[in-house]
């Protein structure tokens, strides 16, 4: 009988896969064990033990104390909580799951366009509360003919255009260089959002993107914009955003990103004028069996020394 290779899982990150993970490696549930034992069990693990499996929103860092890791297998897409300049020193491998997530967060997106576009939620609240009967509830703007600007158009944002085209909407967009697609480029945020009515973020996270959603850019947003946010929490200045929601500077917001999840911002939970999504993006059923099949397969990949199915970098 063979062996089954040792694999450290970090958290709990998808019951299914772990469970599946389980079966098919001699694994060791990281979370479970206190400071001390974590360091206790890597150093017992070095030299037997190559690869971890870990949610890629969140690490433990911990895990780099194994001194035989060569692959870090992430569930999901942004890896911004990995230590990449630790990791390519020491030639440490990193994959994610891409592609198969793209269609939820899509769907994601565009709802929260349509939500806030229309005032979705407050209307809800408006019948609930039976203001109806003090008159109707106030007029929005329709989709057809604004401009949606993404920030980040890459496999999800080509994702969203899908979507978006059939509501009659224009779309333009900001990347670090232009794409070969026939929409609109600007080169700065700052002149996507002048001239959107409905600007998205889809930037991953990481110290680049720090903040780069700012104050300067939901002034050049202007009263009638709207901004939402799929993409990294990090990328925005919370404080900016609740700032511009209260004094009217926008019109509205729609986030499923937070720059410190799970806590939101009392300043951003006190504002009508926005809506809120606790990280539901990818939280489908099926997207999650298939983000942890691609993780497994980028594992059967590594051990049996075949080039991995999605690797970052």
């Amino acid at each position: 009988m063979i062996d089954k290779p040792n694999l450290i899982i970090t958290s709990e990150f998808h019951a299914e896969t772990v469970a599946k993970l389980d079966m098919l490696y001699n694994t060791h549930h990281l979370w479970k064990y206190s400071g001390l034992e974590k360091l206790e069990l890597l150093k017992s693990l070095g030299g037997s033990c190559q690869a971890i499996a870990t949610a890629s929103w969140i690490n433990d860092d911990s895990i780099y104390q194994l001194n035989s890791l060569k692959l870090i297998a992430c569930f999901g897409v942004g890896v911004d909580a990995i230590d990449f300049a630790l990791a390519e020193s020491r030639k440490i491998r990193v994959s994610n799951t891409p592609d198969v997530l793209n269609d939820s967060v899509a769907d994601i997106a565009l709802s929260l366009i349509l939500a806030t576009s229309r005032n979705i939620v407050n209307a809800d609240s408006f019948v609930r509360k039976q203001g109806w009967h003090n008159g109707p509830f106030p007029f929005r703007h329709s989709l057809k003919g604004k401009t949606l600007g993404i920030i980040g158009l890459g496999r999800i944002g080509e994702a969203i255009v899908e979507r978006a085209l059939p509501f009659k909407l224009k779309i333009a967009y900001h990347n670090r260089s232009r794409k070969d697609l026939p929409y609109r480029y600007y080169s700065s945020i700052a002149e996507l959002a002048t001239n959107s009515d409905i600007l998205l973020c889809m930037l991953p996270g990481g110290e680049k993107t720090r903040n780069v959603i700012d104050e300067a850019v939901f002034e050049a947003l202007g009263q009638e914009g709207i901004f939402i946010n799929v993409g990294r929490g990090t990328s925005v200045d919370e404080s900016a955003l609740a700032r511009a929601l209260k004094s009217k500077q926008i019109a509205g917001a729609g986030l499923d990103v937070y720059a410190n999840e799970p806590c939101v911002p009392e300043a951003l939970i006190e504002e009508e004028n926005i809506v809120l999504l606790p990280h539901i993006g990818s939280s489908v059923f099926e997207t999650r069996t298939e983000m942890g099949n691609l993780l497994i397969k980028n594992l059967e990949a590594f051990f049996a020394n075949r080039p991995l199915i999605s690797e970052v970098r």
